[in-house]
């Protein structure tokens, strides 16, 4: 299955940030266990590389991403250590091209109708729309929307658990990224995870 078609049956990607590689068992096992097998996994620490080959090697059938990636550095290490998606908090030009060299799935994040001008003259229907909450959050999407109608949203930034299914009910938003199922021991996140399953 295409990657951006997986995402959309999975409808909810955590956003995952990892202090350490031994926080990956407990976080991205609880993923897994709770029917959830998808995250991106954030470059803000220096272990996220090594998390996400850490992550492929222990649940080589979970759909595993790299975020916050904001230059091409960082994403050609990402796409070294196997991440099968490369998100980032804006346009990254670099990163855009080096998602073309090796034919990953970049979703560029933006919030404004230039930033959608411009992932779009590059090739670009499918895109994060960041931080989701302080720009506008669902009306802004809609409205945006309405303008560019071949556009689809992946919504990520203060979405919750209160919030997300309300997200979800728009067909222009192909899922959405969050954080919320992360938090927690082990046994908390795998209930989460489990109730975003039956509830979507």
């Amino acid at each position: 299955m295409d990657i951006i078609e997986k995402i959309h049956e999975l409808k909810v990607v955590p956003v995952v940030v990892l202090n350490s590689v031994d926080e990956v068992e407990d976080k991205i096992g609880g993923l897994v266990e709770g029917k959830l097998p998808v995250a991106e996994i954030t470059f803000r620490t220096a272990c996220a590389a090594e998390a996400i080959k850490k992550s492929i090697e222990l649940y080589p059938d979970a759909l595993i991403g790299a975020g916050t990636v904001i230059n091409a550095k960082q994403c050609e290490a990402a796409i070294k250590a196997g991440a099968k998606f490369i998100v980032s908090p804006g346009f990254a030009d670099d990163v855009d091209l080096v998602c073309k060299a090796h034919d990953i799935p970049y979703l560029p994040g933006i919030a404004t109708p230039t930033e959608i001008i411009h992932a779009i003259s590059l090739g670009h229907k499918i895109i994060k729309f960041f931080p989701a909450s302080i720009y506008g959050g669902l009306k802004a999407i809609k409205s945006l929307a309405a303008v560019f109608p071949d556009v689809k949203f992946l919504p990520t930034g203060g979405i919750n658990e209160d919030t997300y299914l309300e997200y979800l009910a728009f067909d222009k938003i192909i899922a959405v990224g969050g954080s919320w199922m992360t938090k927690g021991s082990h046994e908390e996140i795998v209930a989460k995870c489990l109730q975003i399953h039956e509830g979507k």
